[in-house]
């Protein structure tokens, strides 16, 4: 069992840490927080085998907090680890969240930077092993909100229908997903990088280089997917870091929503989601003795899952006049797929309702809908 530290753990990042080493049964988490006084840090740091410095201040009501949130706890925490060394020959390892601000001449910036280089001298000096990080701009879950995150203030307000400034829309943004951060962070607990060279900054990969209203405009369009039923592309990079963050964003009672549901006497026909360029996913009942379709595709193709009930389908080529039918039930994962050039129908032959789930690989369109009667 290895014990950790994390210095300010319960800021964004240190949550996010503290949630990924909870999962493991071979760390201890030590943490330091706001609560803490910098005369806790020696005992917390007794026995530690890693230590993650998060804690930093960034936006005081006096500036000269700067330095004593910064510097003067990096510093504190540098001697502790010094004595550490001295009195156990134990060099704990160092990762220290920095920032790019850090190469900026301003009081936030200067007081990172001394903090990094009190680190360096730790390692230099000391030969403890040390891991300066100058992150971007971090995003993820449990970012604050009109504080320091364009994204976290972003999310926030466009999943309440609040507003959003955006005063320039060219501005450039570079962004890092927390996950990344967090994972990085965890390679190098677990013996990555072990040896470094003092002043050499580490760094996490991916970076995501964006502008501010591109920002918005994609945000908005996560908002905007729940009445066009239009999803983004969600599954790889940017736009699924961006995803996973806005939902995290979302109040409780915005956590279900309603789609349109199309009934008549044959029962419902919902549309659950649509993609810009894989199709859409919709489901279907169909009361008993019910036959639903009776068409055929140019193009398009579809599959269905019968989830309940028992099916007959049907199909004949338009050409050939060849017939061929096959009966699916709830009771059988088994997927049936609609050829074009085929017409083709179902048939609900149980004494219950029947529930089918469908994907089609192009999304509806009523102008060309490719899709012309022709009962069975």
């Amino acid at each position: 069992m290895r014990a950790v530290l994390i210095t300010g753990a319960s800021g964004f990042i240190g949550q996010n840490l503290q949630l990924h080493l909870s999962e493991r049964k071979d760390v201890q988490v030590r943490c330091f927080t706001r609560a803490n006084a910098l005369a806790d840090l020696p005992a917390l740091l007794d026995g530690v085998d890693f230590v993650f410095h998060l804690a930093g201040v960034n936006r005081p009501q006096d500036p000269a907090e700067f330095n004593t949130g910064n510097a003067g706890l990096t510093q504190v925490l540098c001697d502790a680890l010094v004595q550490t060394a001295s009195s156990t020959g134990r060099k704990v390892p160092v990762v220290f969240a920095s920032s790019t601000q850090a190469a900026q001449d301003n009081p936030y910036g200067r007081s990172k930077r001394a903090a990094e280089e009190a680190l360096f001298d730790l390692q230099r000096q000391h030969g403890v092993p040390v891991h300066v990080f100058r992150l971007p701009n971090v995003f993820g879950k449990w970012a604050r909100p009109n504080y320091n995150s364009a994204v976290a203030t972003f999310c926030h307000n466009t999943a309440r229908g609040l507003p959003i400034t955006v005063n320039d829309p060219a501005a450039p943004l570079t962004l890092v997903y927390v996950d990344d951060v967090i994972a990085r962070f965890v390679q190098l607990l677990d013996g990555a990088d072990a040896v470094v060279d003092a002043a050499d900054f580490s760094s996490v990969a991916p970076q995501y280089s964006t502008t501010v209203g591109a920002l918005a405009a994609q945000i908005q369009a996560f908002a905007d997917s729940r009445s066009s039923l239009m999803t983004e592309r969600v599954g790889a990079g940017l736009v699924r870091a961006l995803y996973s963050t806005y939902v995290s964003y979302l109040p409780v009672d915005a956590f279900a929503y309603t789609v349109p549901q199309h009934g008549d006497a044959r029962g419902v026909f919902v549309e659950m989601l649509k993609t810009p360029d894989c199709g859409q996913f919709s489901y279907f009942t169909a009361h008993p003795g019910i036959t639903r379709g009776g068409h055929y595709h140019h193009s398009k193709t579809e599959k269905f899952l019968v989830i309940k009930g028992q099916a007959r389908f049907k199909f004949r080529h338009m050409h050939t006049g060849e017939a061929y039918e096959l009966l699916t039930s709830g009771d059988k994962a088994e997927i049936v797929e609609t050829v074009p050039g085929w017409t083709h129908d179902i048939t609900n032959i149980g004494s219950d309702e029947l529930v089918v789930m469908l994907w089609a690989n192009e999304v509806f369109d009523r102008n060309k809908p490719d899709t012309f009667a022709c009962p069975l």
